[in-house]
């Protein structure tokens, strides 16, 4: 009774959000039901400190009174609690972004409760977290297939309605549909889910966020109805709660919105209030979706913001590779410490045996071979552990390669758009800015061309994610077509002239795709630098072969720098990442007032630039 009392006073000290009285109660309830021998009280004690430390954010300590009592509900056969400290573990281990083994968790405890009944509401949870878990690594079939099922789940009137589950479900179908671009459908799912009875009374947090959600769809859906007045109203309703995540969300959606307006004052303003908002609430995926808004409002601070989001996106890989790798290093190291003592109960054992054998010669036979059957199950069990080990360490060692090609991708893109897109994105700002000087009429047919340069690079920007191989066909079919291309661009947009030369004795058809495409992006970045920074009145961009290479040179008569002094950027840095890519090497001579010259040597195969025999 003493102890179902301060369950009880520690339920009673959570609703009053009162943490830290929570957590001692419960550790107070803990020794107590150790003292007792109460199994069952322990489990649940283990549970409210893992609540507790989840709730503050603790991910490894929760995990660990988790882990804890589901050992103990796994011992006395308690299913119902076994699939939820399952649930619990595999919640804690989706926030922390350890996806795979939240889905196993998750899994576990469906496969416990469909032998259960009148367990609507685990149900409903695990249906829910599958529907999240599978949005997040964009499976949006099987994500809306788990949402439909905890929809139908709620069928179930045992379920109290005060709590907006449905609400909440179509919430979450709404915004799978959002990341599938279907802004019609999420628009209809938001609008059911804002239509369930009482929904403002008893859980206000949840409108606020369909009202957002709303009104971000109608505005990717060019609607004008009700906006941008519900944006400010969920923003109002969040503010008022102090909802940070929520606060951001919503001021990012406003951004957006402004942006699409062309109100690029407002568009700044909101960004930017959104990622202070980020930096301070040390959640990293709110700051790197702040960034990612505020960059594409800000273009001429947007190499710095880029820089940025790399260096957190890089950060938050880590961290959550980190916590998945310390969950199963709890478990192993929990199991561990059970087989010690199990391993000193058997010592134990052991000598009374021995004493029994001392005193008891007759039973000396019987004795014998119970216990070297004991050592053989004992052997048996060890062996059996090993190979589970080993095991999921290889499931382990395969979920990091997977994270490791996956973050090699992301850099790749990133290296993709800084090349290309952001080079020809300043080269039509400054001649946009240069029509200002000259008359309306010479004005008008210029301002038409860059304007469908812009819509060029929007759909650069669009394909870039799906379509990289085109770009890579391209360059091997006609790689000096492309070049003469890119020069045509240089001269049209810039005052400076250009020269270049090709060697007429490289077979170009026999120069590697690979070389091809990044001694491209090379000479783009090498043009790019000089447009920004040299001041360039003449550009020479020369190929030559030499025995075993191929030379590219690029020289300017430009303001130079000091190569001593001054720190690569990410351009320069792109240029010595793609000559290592080809095995070759970057030199770059330059001081301040007499230009800059960029050699590139590459090795390639002797019989590219071999010459005729008649020549």
């Amino acid at each position: 009774m003493n102890r179902v009392n301060l369950f009880k006073i520690a339920n009673r000290y959570y609703n009053m959000n009162d943490l830290k009285s929570y957590q001692q109660i419960s550790h107070l309830v803990l020794q107590r039901s150790k003292s007792a021998k109460d199994s069952v009280s322990t489990a649940k004690a283990y549970t409210y400190l893992g609540d507790y430390y989840s709730s503050e954010g603790i991910a490894d300590s929760a995990f660990l009174f988790f882990f804890r009592a589901q050992k103990i509900y796994l011992q006395i056969n308690d299913d119902y609690n076994l699939a939820k400290a399952f649930l619990s573990k595999a919640s804690l281990q989706y926030n922390e972004g350890d996806f795979f083994e939240s889905e196993i968790a998750v899994f576990k405890a469906l496969s416990i409760l469909k032998k259960q009944k009148n367990v609507s509401d685990l149900l409903y949870e695990c249906y829910n977290l599958l529907g999240i878990l599978y949005s997040d690594r964009e499976e949006y079939t099987k994500s809306l297939e788990f949402h439909n099922k905890a929809l139908e789940v709620l069928n179930d009137n045992s379920i109290p309605s005060e709590l907006q589950l449905r609400a909440t479900s179509l919430n979450n179908i709404g915004f799978v549909y959002i990341s599938m671009r279907d802004y019609e459908q999420a628009k209809k799912y938001f609008q059911r889910g804002l239509k369930e009875k009482n929904l403002f009374k008893e859980k206000v947090v949840l409108y606020a966020m369909l009202l957002d959600n709303l009104a971000y769809s109608k505005f990717k859906l060019k609607e004008s109805d009700g906006l941008p007045d519900q944006f400010f109203k969920a923003l109002r309703i969040r503010d008022s709660l102090g909802l940070k995540s929520g606060i951001i969300s919503n001021k990012i959606h406003l951004s957006e919105y402004f942006a699409f307006k062309r109100d690029t004052f407002r568009a700044i303003q909101f960004s930017k209030q959104a990622l202070i908002l980020a930096r301070n609430s040390n959640k990293i995926g709110n700051t790197i979706d702040a960034l990612k808004q505020v960059a594409i409002v800000d273009p001429r601070n947007a190499s710095t913001y880029s820089k940025e989001y790399i260096r957190l996106n890089e950060k938050m890989l880590k961290s959550e590779r980190k916590m998945g790798e310390k969950f199963s290093r709890i478990e192993y190291e929990t199991n561990e410490i059970k087989d010690q003592n199990s391993n000193l109960q058997e010592k134990n054992k052991t000598l009374v045996y021995v004493f029994s054998i001392c005193t008891l010669a007759g039973l000396f036979f019987y004795v014998y071979k119970t216990q070297q059957a004991k050592n053989r199950e004992l052997l048996f069990k060890q062996q059996q552990q090993i190979a589970n080990e080993d095991i999921y360490n290889l499931m382990i060692s395969q979920q990091n390669d997977i994270e490791l090609t996956r973050i090699k991708e992301k850099k790749k893109v990133a290296q993709e758009l800084h090349d290309g897109v952001l080079g020809r994105m300043f080269g039509v700002r400054i001649s946009l800015d240069s029509l200002d000087k000259i008359d309306e009429a010479q004005a008008a047919p210029k301002r038409k061309k860059y304007l469908t340069e812009l819509k060029h690079i929007e759909e650069d920007i669009r394909e870039i994610s799906h379509d990289l191989n085109r770009e890579k066909s391209e360059l091997i079919n006609n790689f000096v077509a492309i070049l003469s291309k890119l020069f045509e661009n240089q001269q049209n947009t810039y005052d400076s002239e250009l020269i270049t030369k090709f060697d007429s004795h490289i077979k170009w058809e026999l120069v590697s795709n690979a070389v091809k495409i990044n001694l491209y992006r090379i000479v783009q970045e090498a043009l790019q630098n000089c447009n920004k920074y040299a001041k360039a009145n003449i550009i020479r961009v020369e190929f030559k072969s030499e025995i075993d290479h191929l030379v590219l040179s690029i020289l300017d008569d430009g303001i130079g720098f000091n190569t001593k002094r001054t720190k690569n950027g990410i351009g320069l840095h792109n240029i010595q990442y793609r000559a290592t890519e080809c095995k070759g090497t970057v030199t770059i001579k330059s001081a301040k007032g007499e230009g800059t010259l960029l050699i590139v040597k590459v090795p390639i195969d002797q019989k590219i630039n071999l010459h005729n025999n008649d020549i």
